[in-house]
């Protein structure tokens, strides 16, 4: 029952999370200014290329996909591979993401002013770790 409630959630994380890069890459503007690293706040943030948030949109969706089938509602079969494999990955991914490159994102981040920084801190970090143990919680609790 605690796997079921802890993939929808993620199911409804992934979702959102696809939904809004969907939004920046359809030209919406709001959180914009928050989620691309810089050097400080005078820099000018990298420019994405609309190619990579599409990818970063489909991959999300798929990602709640995935959580969608493992949460039970949906019968659709899956390969053992994504059982066995994918569920590890998509957690670790985000644990990873949450530990951060050690100078722009993450908990052993160097450049910690920036707008970004702060809500790397306060958002986004927090959000990755609670992915990542909700990935492995439901992927232990299977066992």
């Amino acid at each position: 029952m605690i796997t079921t409630i802890l993939s929808i959630i993620l199911l409804i994380i992934f979702t959102l999370l696809g939904f809004i890069h969907f939004y920046w890459l359809f030209g919406g503007k709001w959180g914009l200014e928050n989620v691309i690293p810089t050097k400080d706040n005078k820099s000018i943030p990298l420019s994405i290329p609309k190619f990579a948030t599409l990818v970063v949109a489909l991959v999300l969706v798929l990602f709640g996909l995935i959580y969608l089938v493992k949460s039970g509602i949906t019968n659709i079969q899956v390969p053992n591979w994504v059982t066995n494999y994918v569920y590890w990955v998509i957690p670790s991914i985000f644990i990873l993401r949450a530990i951060g490159d050690f100078k722009y994102v993450g908990l052993f981040k160097k450049i910690k002013n920036t707008e970004f920084a702060i809500a790397d801190s306060k958002w986004f970090i927090p959000l990755c770790l609670m992915i990542g143990i909700f990935g492995m919680l439901i992927q232990l609790l299977n066992k």
